[in-house]
C-alpha cells in the first residue's frame, strides 16, 4: 500500500523517525509532493474538511415541533371537535398548536443560521511546499504527504508528523484538555505512547502559540483525531431533557384520566337511560374541554424568553428545552482547563509495602 491511501488508516506515525514517516507517505521532506501527485491524492482522499450532517429541510424541522405528546393530544382533540361541528373550538386549538410550532421553529432556525455564520467566518489556509516551491493554499486542498510550514498564530490544518521544530509550542486544550502549550520535538516515541503525550505530532484545529516548525500531513478530514470526535458526537443518541420527560409523563397521565372520565360519563349516562349518541357527544366534549390547550404555548413562550436572555449574553441555543436543562444543572465537574469531564478519577499507580504497582483501566472500567 502506498501514499495517501495508506495514511487514511491508523498508523503509529509517532513511532517512526521523520525520514521513515516521509518515506511511508511517499513524499520528500524538502521538496514536498509534486503538484500532479497532490491533485491525484486529493481526488482519492477528498477535501480536507469535516462534512456536516445533512441539514433537515424547513418543513421537516417545522413538523418536528408537532411531535410532542401534548401537542399530539391537542391535534386529536381538534380533529374530534371538527368532526362534531365545533369549528370554533377546533380553530382555537389549532391556533394554539400553530403558534407553539412557529415559535419553536423560528428559534431553531435563528440558532442554525447563527451557527452557520460562525462556521463560515473561518477560511483557513496552509503554507505548503509542493514541487520545491512554497505556496499558500486553502486548507481543504491538503492531502496526506503534504509538507506544511507552521508558525506562531497558525491553526494546525491537519494531523501531521513533525519533521523539524524551532521552539515550537502548540495549544492542544481543544483536543486533550491540557491548559499549558505543549513543547514539540521530532524524536520518535514508543508505539504505546498516549495521544496527549505524542510530542512529535501536531493535531488538526490546535493552535501554534510559539516558534516554528515543518510537518508532513498524515491524516485529513474525517481521518483526523478531531474528525473521529465529530463522528462519535454525530452517533450519540438524543436524550430527553428533565422538562420534556416530565411533560411526556404528564401528557400520558392526563390522557388516561381524560379517557377514564369520558368513559365513566358515557356509562353513567347510558345507565340513566340517555341515548348512546347524545352520551358519546357529551363524553367527547368533556374530553376536549379537559385538555389544557394553553399549556404547550405557555411552556414554549417561557423557554423562548430564556433563550432570548441567553442570546443577549452571547450563548447560542439551538433547541428550546436546552435552556431548561441548563437551569436544572446543579453541579458542573471540570478540570483545571475548564474542560467538561465525566468526573471519573482514575488511579494510575500505587506504592505499597515498598513496591510500586502500575494500574490499567480508565474511569469505572477496570
Amino acid at each position: 500500500m502506498h501514499g495517501a491511501e495508506q495514511t487514511q488508516q491508523t498508523h503509529a506515525w509517532h513511532a517512526l523517525d521523520p525520514a521513515e514517516a516521509a518515506g511511508a507517505l511517499g513524499s520528500n521532506p524538502e521538496t514536498g509532493l509534486d503538484p500532479t501527485e497532490a491533485a491525484e491524492r486529493l481526488s482519492r482522499c477528498g477535501p480536507n474538511r469535516i462534512t456536516a450532517a445533512p441539514k433537515a429541510s424547513a418543513l421537516s424541522r417545522f413538523l418536528q415541533q408537532l411531535k410532542a405528546p401534548l401537542v399530539v393530544i391537542l391535534l386529536v382533540a381538534a380533529a374530534i371537535s371538527g368532526s362534531l361541528g365545533e369549528w370554533v373550538d377546533a380553530s382555537v386549538i389549532l391556533g394554539v398548536v400553530l403558534v407553539n410550532a412557529v415559535i419553536g421553529f423560528v428559534q431553531e432556525d435563528r440558532a442554525l443560521k447563527a451557527i452557520e455564520a460562525l462556521s463560515d467566518m473561518a477560511a483557513p489556509t496552509a503554507r505548503v511546499v509542493r514541487g520545491g516551491e512554497r505556496r499558500l493554499i486553502g486548507a481543504e486542498e491538503l492531502v496526506p504527504g503534504d509538507i506544511v510550514l507552521l508558525a506562531a498564530g497558525d491553526k494546525v490544518p491537519a494531523d501531521m508528523r513533525l519533521l523539524h521544530t524551532r521552539e515550537l509550542q502548540v495549544d492542544e486544550a481543544i483536543l486533550t484538555g491540557e491548559s499549558v502549550p505543549v513543547p514539540k520535538s521530532t524524536d520518535a516515541l514508543a508505539p504505546e505512547t498516549e495521544l496527549a503525550e505524542r510530542a512529535n505530532m501536531a493535531w488538526a484545529t490546535t493552535l501554534v502559540t510559539r516558534g516554528a516548525g515543518r510537518g508532513i500531513v498524515t491524516a485529513t478530514g474525517h481521518a483526523t483525531q478531531v474528525g473521529r470526535i465529530s463522528e462519535l458526537l454525530s452517533a450519540t443518541e438524543a436524550l430527553d431533557t428533565p422538562l420534556t420527560a416530565k411533560i411526556a409523563r404528564f401528557s400520558q397521565l392526563l390522557l388516561y384520566i381524560i379517557l377514564a372520565m369520558a368513559g365513566v360519563t358515557f356509562i353513567a349516562g347510558l345507565a340513566q337511560g340517555a341515548s348512546w349518541q347524545s352520551m358519546f357527544i357529551a363524553s367527547v366534549a368533556l374530553a376536549v374541554g379537559a385538555i389544557p390547550e394553553g399549556l404547550p404555548a405557555a411552556v414554549t413562550i417561557t423557554l423562548a424568553i430564556g433563550v432570548a436572555r441567553m442570546a443577549r449574553r452571547g450563548a447560542i441555543i439551538r433547541k428550546l428545552p436546552a435552556v431548561e436543562t441548563l437551569g436544572s444543572t446543579t453541579v458542573i465537574c471540570s478540570d483545571k482547563t475548564g474542560t467538561l469531564t465525566r468526573n471519573e478519577m482514575t488511579v494510575q499507580a500505587l506504592w505499597a509495602g515498598g513496591a510500586h504497582f502500575s494500574l490499567t483501566g480508565v474511569g469505572y472500567r477496570p
